[in-house]
């Protein structure tokens, strides 16, 4: 019997005995085998009770890294390997499938997945546009079928202290929250460098895309920088960003974005790396994003970092800690925490937390719905860039208007 026939709920107590019996095993699919997709599918392979039974790509390299990968981490036994992705939904023994394939791929498959019966955990930014958006929450709200999102702060400890301490109004009233994401990607490889190391359906890989063009092998290694494909860096990082600025305050969808960028400097891209993007909430705050691709490279740890400018004290919180700085005592942190683990466990809790509600059928961390709100700020962003004015959300009707 798959998991989804079951007609009885798992408590979460249940959920742990039972969680390495062979009846209670999720067999997952992984679409999209590149560098993130196949390391998160290890990261899903270290909990009990996941096999991965399905891998699809249609490049053939990265298929048949992430098959041998695969095998690895799970005594030697493989899974079976698909090159069209609708195949792999059509195999009744995958319960849930993993996505982690370009943007411009990520609603179509995600509405494909939930009408073939699937359980989803699709990487971030969950759409394109804010028509695709809409859809995959109608659609979130008619499925029985539970889907994630990979946004991962919203099942870190750290954040969720953060989120904590503010509600507990260590900060007194927060009306601004100021980010940044520094790094440099000006010195990678240009287009002559690009090439492929083995057959690739490019007509596939382009997809729901309607603008056809020849084989491109630097925009396929460089997609997340052409406007056709992704919304570029501010859309990339912008999700992460943002959501944990809605998950800090408490926030949902914008009531307006602004934007402001430099031209874009790195050859063939259409999209730029240095953008500064200002949101404004209903909940009575502002958000700005200022995103660098342009800077020196940073240490992980440190090269994002949000502070949270309240009347009593500043919360600067950022991959591994947190701090607060009262009123007149800047120099030294009145409250200080740490994650005992590290960003990279954020991907593990995450995950874990899919899992239990595949398990138990109730509602993860990081829903559609939550998801689009992160999107959605980077949309109106990428919109404001274009037409060079303010564009706001209008919540009840669902749409952009300027």
């Amino acid at each position: 019997m798959t998991l989804r026939r079951r007609s009885f709920l798992i408590s979460a107590a249940s959920a742990a005995v039972l969680r390495g019996a062979p009846s209670d095993q999720i067999n997952l699919g992984l679409i999209g085998s590149g560098s993130r997709g196949t390391f998160v599918m290890t990261v899903f392979q270290k909990e009990a009770g996941l096999r991965v039974g399905a891998v699809c790509d249609v490049y053939e390299p990265n298929l048949e890294r992430a098959l041998s990968t695969a095998a690895q981490g799970q005594g030697g036994v493989t899974a079976k390997a698909y090159r069209n992705y609708r195949q792999l939904l059509d195999d009744k023994s995958i319960d849930a499938v993993l996505i982690a394939t370009p943007e411009h791929w990520h609603a179509k498959m995600v509405l494909d997945a939930l009408a073939a019966g699937k359980d989803v955990y699709v990487e971030k930014p969950l759409c394109r546009t804010p028509e695709e958006g809409v859809t995959l929450m109608d659609a979130e709200r008619k499925s029985k079928n539970i889907v994630q999102v990979g946004m991962q702060r919203r099942s870190y400890d750290l954040y969720l202290q953060g989120r904590d301490l503010i509600a507990e109004g260590k900060l007194g009233t927060v009306r601004m929250v100021r980010s940044w994401w520094l790094n440099n990607y000006l010195g990678n490889a240009g287009p002559g460098a690009a090439k492929l190391d083995g057959p690739l359906d490019w007509e596939q890989w382009q997809g729901p895309i309607e603008k056809r063009i020849p084989v491109n092998p630097y925009l396929f290694r460089n997609w997340r920088n052409f406007s056709d494909y992704a919304g570029g860096i501010i859309a990339d990082q912008g999700a992460h960003v943002f959501d944990g600025i809605h998950l800090l305050m408490g926030a949902g969808f914008p009531l307006a974005v602004t934007a402001a960028a430099g031209k874009p400097h790195k050859e063939g891209y259409d999209t730029p790396e240095s953008v500064v993007a200002t949101a404004e909430y209903p909940e009575d705050f502002i958000g700005t994003f200022s995103l660098n691709y342009a800077a020196m490279k940073y240490k992980s740890r440190y090269d994002q970092m949000n502070h949270l400018d309240g009347d009593a004290a500043r919360m600067d919180i950022g991959r591994e800690s947190l701090r607060i700085f009262a009123q007149g005592e800047e120099e030294t942190p009145a409250i200080e925490r740490k994650s005992e683990r590290g960003f990279g466990y954020a991907t593990v809790l995450h995950v874990r937390n899919f899992l239990e509600c595949v398990r138990s059928r109730k509602t993860p961390t990081a829903t559609m719905a939550l998801a689009f709100q992160a999107a959605l700020v980077s949309q109106l962003a990428n919109l404001s860039l274009r037409h060079g004015k303010r564009m706001k959300w209008n919540a009840e009707a669902r749409r952009v208007e300027s």
